[in-house]
């Protein structure tokens, strides 16, 4: 009962400052969209295409029916979670002078029990009580992402496609030496560049030749591999070529400023700027909470454990700065973290140098975030 007279009093407050409010579970064929409207006792729920046009008639039909009701609306407040359809959708109604929010998937609470009922109703219903709680200032009802413009998204792109490529490049050379492996073949290296000229010459250790089928289907992966090669080569030539033509544009001074660091490359240096570094952190810890190199502990009572990593925040930011303290390591042994991460891990036991490289992948980032905002 409390809870459904905080939610009345939200609603006649929200309905008193004119706001007009508007969740959508979006699907890829069709929207539903769950609005409150001031002045209309009914909770007006519409299926509609995936259209955006389709949407804004909607919206402007129940600030009509608001206007009419005694109710002239001064705010439009319009959120969705976020999912494949991205930021699009929030850009495109902002333009239109219209509030548009993206809710964090997994900040939504939601029942626990074991079978519970889900449905884009239920869903809605979900998503306008935590969306009502976040507008009347309780921000632990749930979390919004930032929406990026365009070209912030648009400079994510080469870092991301160069690990989709790097990861299907893997893939196929993984599959070349499972087929190579399966007939007796050890000794033969797949990716080499004279690779397909001299796979007619291979030998089983029989003493035969490989087997027509799986020669063509080698052969095929090998094709498909030079293919995956050199579009690596165009993607790293291509932000090269960008970096050159303008070094001071925008981030190309940043990521310029990282690679300059012995041990941090290219790559490395674009994947942390596009993903972390170009976005307003509260304070230099926010870096790392947003990529999940905090613990996350479990406190009740007496009992005091860590459960590890929250692996909460970006996947990659995470795997680029786990990988750069390893080549911290190899690269800057007389550095300060470098040092501090040996004394930590002079017993030598394996499991303490995994646990500390975790902890200096996040003290490496707090000291690049400190640089960043210093410069």
């Amino acid at each position: 009962m409390r809870k459904s007279n905080d939610l009345s009093r939200c609603l006649a407050a929200l309905e008193q400052d004119s706001t007009l409010i508007a969740v959508i579970e979006m699907g890829k064929s069709s929207w539903l969209v769950a609005g409150v409207v001031p002045g209309i006792e009914r909770r007006p729920l519409k299926k509609l295409a995936a259209n955006e046009g389709a949407l804004l008639a909607l919206l402007y039909r129940w600030r009509d029916e608001a206007k009419k009701a005694g109710h002239p609306i001064k705010r439009i407040c319009v959120a969705y979670e976020a999912g494949r359809d991205g930021f699009w959708l929030a850009r495109w109604l902002r333009k239109r002078k219209i509030e548009a929010y993206v809710i964090h998937s997994t900040s939504v609470c939601v029942s626990r029990e074991h079978r519970r009922a889900k449905t884009d109703r239920l869903d809605t219903e979900h998503l306008m009580r935590a969306f009502i709680g976040w507008l009347r200032g309780e921000t632990d009802h749930c979390r919004m992402c930032a929406i990026p413009t365009l070209e912030e998204e648009d400079g994510k792109r080469p870092s991301r496609e160069h690990e989709h490529l790097v990861g299907e490049r893997t893939r196929i050379i993984n599959r070349l030496k499972s087929c190579l492996a399966r007939l007796g073949i050890r000794d033969f290296n797949p990716a080499s560049c004279k690779a397909p000229e001299r796979l007619a010459k291979v030998r089983t250790p029989e003493g035969t030749p490989i087997p027509p089928n799986s020669l063509d289907e080698l052969k095929h992966d090998m094709a498909h591999l030079r293919f995956i090669s050199d579009q690596i080569d165009e993607v790293e030539k291509a932000r090269l070529a960008r970096l050159q033509k303008a070094p001071k544009k925008g981030p190309h001074a940043m990521v310029r400023l990282l690679a300059s660091i012995h041990g941090l490359g290219i790559e490395t240096a674009d994947t942390l700027v596009h993903e972390v570094f170009s976005k307003n952190f509260r304070d230099r810890r926010g870096a790392p909470r947003y990529a999940g190199l905090t613990g996350s502990p479990d406190e009740s009572g007496e009992r005091r454990r860590e459960k590890g990593l929250a692996r909460a925040g970006n996947t990659r930011v995470r795997r680029s700065m786990i990988q750069l303290a390893w080549r911290f390591l190899q690269f800057q042994k007389e550095s300060a973290l470098v040092q501090w991460y040996y004394k930590r891990t002079a017993d030598g036991r394996k499991d303490t140098r995994k646990t500390m490289i975790v902890a200096l992948a996040r003290k490496l980032m707090i000291a690049l975030a400190s640089d960043r905002l210093m410069a």
